[in-house]
């Protein structure tokens, strides 16, 4: 790896510090903007900071998305990582065809009480009919809250209602 690159776990492995705040330069895909409203992602306030196939980062306020004792509800943080591993995927598949979430294992860590969580998704696997990604979750001081691993169906040829089409 780049020493100046970002590692998977959100942080900058030069200096440790974490990625910039969201709407920094972010190119939102357009069939993504258009999908977003309405959804539970954009419900649960997920915000991008960073969308490749290769490396999506995404933040999410615990406030909100906590459960009746005030810690972060674990389906929260399963929310922010499929949304994070669908969308990685559906980019990997290419246009004409759909992401399809077929298994998403989580594994919680640690409680996040207040802040921001913020999830790094990467490819373990990209190929013709699958996708897998893992998908670490971090709290606003660089803690592993989840970890995190989606694997989707990638079909090619969608229909009309393939949000690439």
């Amino acid at each position: 790896m780049n020493p100046t690159s970002s590692g998977p776990d959100g942080l900058d492995a030069a200096d440790g510090q974490q990625s910039p705040p969201p709407d920094e330069g972010v190119e939102i895909p357009a069939w993504l903007r258009e999908l977003s409203p309405g959804t539970l992602a954009e419900r649960m306030g997920i915000e991008f900071t960073e969308i490749a196939a290769k490396r999506l980062v995404a933040r999410m306020p615990v406030e909100g998305n906590t459960q009746p004792y005030g810690l972060l509800h674990g389906g929260a943080s399963a929310v922010l990582a499929e949304t994070l591993g669908s969308i990685g995927a559906q980019l990997s598949a290419g246009p004409g065809a759909q992401a399809l979430g077929i298994e998403l294992s989580c594994t919680h860590h640690r409680a996040a009480r207040n802040g921001y969580v913020t999830g790094v998704a990467a490819p373990i696997h990209l190929g013709r009919t699958v996708a897998t990604y893992e998908i670490v979750i971090t709290d606003d001081r660089g803690r592993r809250v989840c970890t995190s691993r989606l694997t989707c169906l990638l079909r090619q040829g969608g229909d009309e209602d393939s949000p690439r089409a």
